[in-house]
């Protein structure tokens, strides 16, 4: 899975990047560039509601460690579903399927030849 698709800020707005976003988060930005931000985020609500969440986290040093954090998590919720998902495979070798196919062969070849015997 791509990297991309597991980081929580990626998905708020794919034209803008986490790196800008934090430097907005922080106040480091231009007031255009904010306002650029702004009305980029007004397009959706839920971008509107999420970038409104994060200007009123109080610590905006602690905020980058919180998204990495975040990220974390998420990679390893989703490694952990990958993991289950795999051991759910059925795993058969080529082998075990031709045994399998000649047995049953075996199977139907004997009922028959009893079968023929019995009509005798």
């Amino acid at each position: 899975m791509s990297d991309n698709l597991k980081d929580i800020l990626s998905h708020l707005n794919p034209e803008i990047d986490q790196e800008t976003l934090m430097l907005y988060l922080q106040g480091k930005l231009s007031a255009q560039q904010q306002h650029e931000i702004e009305k980029e985020a007004l397009r959706n609500e839920f971008e509107t509601d999420a970038l409104e969440g994060l200007t009123d986290f109080k610590d905006k040093k602690k905020l980058a460690s919180l998204v990495d954090q975040l990220n974390a998590d998420l990679r390893k919720k989703t490694e952990k579903k990958k993991a289950y998902r795999r051991k759910l495979e059925l795993k058969i070798s080529p082998a075990t399927i031709i045994a399998i196919v000649i047995i049953l062969l075996l199977i139907v070849a004997g009922y028959f030849v009893l079968h023929r015997l019995m009509q005798t």
